[in-house]
């Protein structure tokens, strides 16, 4: 069954490498690359890291683990991985001679000799093949999206601003209109008053007082 650099994992409490078979809620399904046995862990007990998901410190930017290990391959003709059994000093000298910014302040030894160990490991699966063109796939992949979302947004934008230009325009013509009738209410009841009270009643009285003289 082939596998891919992307299923390797290290599991915590566990020696050696792993593929990651499945995934459950209480923990995984892996093989051990080694003896080839299948078994399940348990999410309470061990902790489950994608070998690609590592970073190797150095005095610049962190680097990802399969970028030491391409460092490794590359110089294996000339400068073989350093023993495991072999000193801390030996190991840190060898490091720092396939990786000379690598960090050997910051790298524990302990974490060194595990480096070593998978190395071994993946090159006797075949496994020293990585995917690196995909990261930028992805960027390209990642840039119309992100276009599009400005796109979008600046959309988005235009349509409550014309939403609230005619909302103000509707208050306005409601404003004026209200502004219109209550003058004509008021108009119409103060021209009403002095009518009934100053014109009418004088007129009929005058006519009575004028029927009796004659």
């Amino acid at each position: 069954m082939s596998m891919e650099y992307r299923e390797i994992v290290a599991v915590t409490g566990l020696g050696g490498l792993f593929q990651l078979l499945a995934t459950k809620s209480d923990g995984a399904i892996v093989r051990n690359l080694a003896d080839k046995t299948t078994k399940f862990i348990s999410a309470r007990q061990h902790n489950v890291t994608p070998l690609e998901s590592i970073e190797v410190y150095t005095t610049g930017d962190n680097v990802r683990l399969q970028h030491v290990f391409k460092k490794m391959e590359e110089h294996e003709a000339k400068q073989p991985p350093a023993d495991v059994k072999t000193d801390s000093n030996s190991i840190k000298s060898y490091f720092k001679a396939i990786l000379p910014e690598f960090d050997e302040e910051r790298v524990y030894a302990s974490d060194m000799k595990k480096m070593l160990k998978w190395y071994e490991i993946l090159k006797g699966a075949d496994l020293l093949k990585f995917e690196e063109p995909q990261d930028d796939a992805t960027e390209e992949t990642t840039e119309p999206k992100a276009k599009k979302e400005k796109t979008e947004d600046a959309d988005g934008e235009e349509k409550p601003k014309k939403a609230k230009a005619k909302k103000s325009a509707d208050a306005d013509e409601a404003a004026d209109a209200d502004g219109e009738e209550k003058p004509k209410k008021v108009a119409k009841k103060k021209k009403a008053e002095p009518t009934a009270e100053g014109e009418e009643a004088p007129a009929k009285k005058v006519a009575k007082k004028k029927k009796t003289e004659e």
